[in-house]
């Protein structure tokens, strides 16, 4: 099964805080994701600029392609970027990791992300989307989504209409199974209706956290995800240090978590994603490629921010390979 992801394509700039009141004078909710304005992301970065910091290319979709590639698969990305440094740092990137982009270009500068790491691990992102967020699926030709068998979605594409529920529908008529991971509940809580009405119809493998599927299903998320999975075929739900539950129509497998108490937890879903996906392209079962799932995201929550160091991928193959035999 080759995969190709469609998500906004940022540049990570991670910053470890000192404390959470930059995240209060601001205006930001610890835990969550807020879009931001230029002129935001500049005084955010100002406020903040003695502080360490590290650059990784970043959204959730391109973190997934980019883990699933070191593990061997054939993946490809599509994304939308500025003509600045950031957005040729961004492309050479994904080429180095041996993710085929298909990008659209334009004048001007790249999103991106600033990830606020509290001292207890927990991550706060303001989000200046830039260009990534005027993709359309008129961009994106038939002839490459064809050459893939699925196609991996990030919730937080469901503000853009001339690409969220037209590429849904593209990727369907091309005969792709979708993977939609909902990615904040804040997507969910403003966009549930929209969710309820495509999931049943375009979604084959849903991804959530805790908080997200109990904000989706209004159930608690063991109940969640057997709600979840009378609308798509798959339900994943990850719940942190609790583990994971997948929901199929033959019922719930636990997964527990694997990995020790985090460093940071950026890119930890993003991670499962790549590790469960990565087993179904090899044909292996729901609860093996689960827990290659939780082994990837307890590799990368060990770490600052959500690029696994290539000199650990070795060593990771090798235990994937031993889940999966």
């Amino acid at each position: 099964m080759k995969a190709i992801g469609i998500g906004n394509a940022l540049v990570d700039v991670l910053l470890q805080l000192e404390n959470d009141e930059i995240l209060s004078s601001f205006g930001l909710q610890k835990g969550t994701m807020d879009l931001i304005d230029e002129n935001q992301m500049v005084s955010i970065r100002k406020a903040q600029e003695n502080l360490k910091r590290s650059q990784a290319p970043g959204g959730s979709v391109c973190n997934t392609m980019r883990a699933m590639a070191q593990l061997g698969a054939s993946v490809g990305f599509i994304g939308k970027i500025g003509s600045d440094e950031a957005g040729a740092y961004y492309e050479e990137a994904l080429r180095k990791a041996n993710v085929i982009s298909y990008f659209s270009h334009v004048p001007g500068i790249s999103g991106s992300s600033t990830v606020m790491i509290s001292p207890d691990a927990e991550r706060t992102m303001a989000t200046f989307l830039g260009p990534a967020a005027t993709l359309t699926a008129e961009e994106i030709p038939d002839e490459v989504l064809s050459a893939y068998d699925c196609i991996y979605i990030e919730g937080y594409l469901i503000a853009n209409e001339r690409l969220f529920v037209p590429v849904l529908k593209q990727a369907k008529r091309l005969g792709l199974k979708v993977a939609l991971d909902l990615s904040n509940f804040n997507v969910v809580n403003g966009f549930k209706e929209l969710l309820l009405e495509v999931i049943p119809s375009y979604v084959d493998i849903l991804f959530s956290n805790e908080s997200e599927a109990e904000a989706f299903a209004g159930r608690q998320a063991e109940k969640a995800v057997s709600f979840i999975s009378r609308m798509a075929d798959i339900s994943v739900v990850t719940m942190g240090s609790k583990g994971a539950l997948v929901g199929c129509k033959d019922g719930i497998i636990r997964i527990p978590v694997s990995g020790g108490a985090p460093v940071d937890t950026t890119g930890a879903g993003d991670h499962f994603a790549a590790g469960f996906l990565y087993g179904l392209s090899a044909g292996r079962s729901l609860e093996k490629s689960a827990r290659v799932g939780s082994f990837l995201a307890g590799c990368v929550v060990d770490i600052i921010g959500a690029q696994i160091p290539d000199r650990q991928w070795e060593q990771i193959k090798l235990k994937v390979r031993e889940i999966l035999s």
